[in-house]
């Protein structure tokens, strides 16, 4: 099970007169195995958002829940990828891994199988002796990816995963992100800036408002995606090429720029 949910939830960060509202009243529900992406104005609280649900942050107001129950701190049945690769420079790819599955305890029979496994899922079968530094960006964050996966969360986090990496990069990965989810189906919250990453990716597209940060509207992608058979076509830069994917970029980037005039 991997559901997620705000209930009106809200986040005040300070107190006093420097106190101020990073959220306000979100409510949005993810359902098991479903890929949402969040998209807003900087500093709207996309990442506040699933700080909360990774249980980094606590919620001000509100609640925010993983399969019904309220989240007080980070548990085993949620994984975060992060922009920033995050891996342990002095371990390989393998031990980078593992690490998770040490703490958890298992045995090393059980680490090893599990580990060759996510190895063979992202495609770093050969790399599994090499370090981080050996590794280009990409490559750096297959392993983030794996080391998330190999603990069989119920829920991924992943915030501007692919934010530090270069354009061919990004787009090679967005279509790995792809084949992963229909190979091994997870409930992803994925936070980005990129309004075409949040089409190609996600089932369902949440703007936020300005701050503080609102849900705003949710866009269905998947039923348009699955009515005009997307996932026939074998390039990123075919799906964009379509009439469906112009027509909800256009629409997002629309209710994007609102936000930002509203601003001023």
């Amino acid at each position: 099970m991997g559901s997620i949910r705000f209930e009106n939830a809200g986040k005040i960060y300070g107190s006093g007169p420097g106190a101020f509202q990073a959220l306000q009243n979100v409510t949005l529900d993810v359902r098991e195995k479903e890929f949402v992406a969040i998209v807003g104005p900087s500093g709207c609280g996309k990442t506040t958002c699933l700080r909360m649900v990774a249980g980094f942050e606590p919620v001000t107001s509100g609640r925010v829940m993983v399969n019904g129950q309220d989240v007080t701190a980070p548990g085993p049945d949620r994984a975060v990828v992060f922009q920033q690769f995050a891996l342990f420079p002095w371990k390989t790819v393998a031990e980078n891994i593992e690490f998770g599955l040490r703490n958890k305890g298992l045995p090393k029979g059980e680490r090893q199988s599990l580990v060759e496994g996510a190895l063979q899922l992202m495609g770093l079968e050969s790399h599994a002796s090499a370090y981080p530094h050996q590794l280009s960006g990409g490559m750096q964050q297959r392993v983030a990816i794996a080391r998330a996966y190999v603990l069989d969360p119920a829920v991924l986090l992943m915030d501007e995963p692919f934010g530090a990496l270069d354009a061919q990069t990004r787009v090679v990965m967005q279509e790995e992100l792809v084949r992963l989810a229909r190979v091994q189906p997870r409930t992803v919250l994925f936070i980005t800036h990129g309004v075409e990453e949040a089409v190609y990716l996600a089932d369902r597209v949440a703007i936020m408002t300005k701050r503080p940060g609102r849900i705003k509207e949710v866009v269905d992608v998947r039923a348009i995606r699955e009515a005009e058979k997307w996932d026939s076509l074998e390039r990123i830069e075919d799906v964009m090429d379509t009439e469906s994917f112009i027509h909800l970029r256009t629409h997002i980037w629309k209710s994007l720029r609102e936000e930002k005039g509203a601003s001023k």
